[in-house]
């Protein structure tokens, strides 16, 4: 019993170290053939926009706003993706699939 809550203990050390590497990646998106890039922290948080001089015409202020959602979207897809990746594998371990939520008897 007692290994089982230290290797409980270590994938909870793990997942948390995972969570705070991803918390400081940058993930990008971007749209319009890279037009507006999205910068978005691991955790989806959003960082900063660029926009090409060439996208921001005054009179189509639209079509700009539509750009930089879509470059949001990307970037928050991208960090998802991410997260799955680094967070997925240490996520089963601690689940586990069984009750409990730790692979704990419960």
């Amino acid at each position: 019993m007692q290994q089982l809550l230290q290797q409980a203990q270590q994938m909870q050390q793990d997942l948390m170290s995972a969570q705070e590497e991803l918390a400081q990646t940058e993930v990008k998106g971007t749209s319009g053939g890279g037009l507006v890039t999205a910068t978005v922290n691991g955790v989806g948080e959003l960082q900063g926009i660029e926009i090409k001089p060439e996208a921001a015409d005054p009179d189509d202020t639209e079509t700009l706003s539509d750009l930089v959602v879509a470059a949001v979207r990307d970037a928050a897809n991208n960090a998802r993706e991410l997260a799955s990746q680094k967070l997925g594998p240490l996520a089963q371990g601690l689940g586990g699939g069984m009750p409990g939520g730790l692979g704990l008897p419960g």
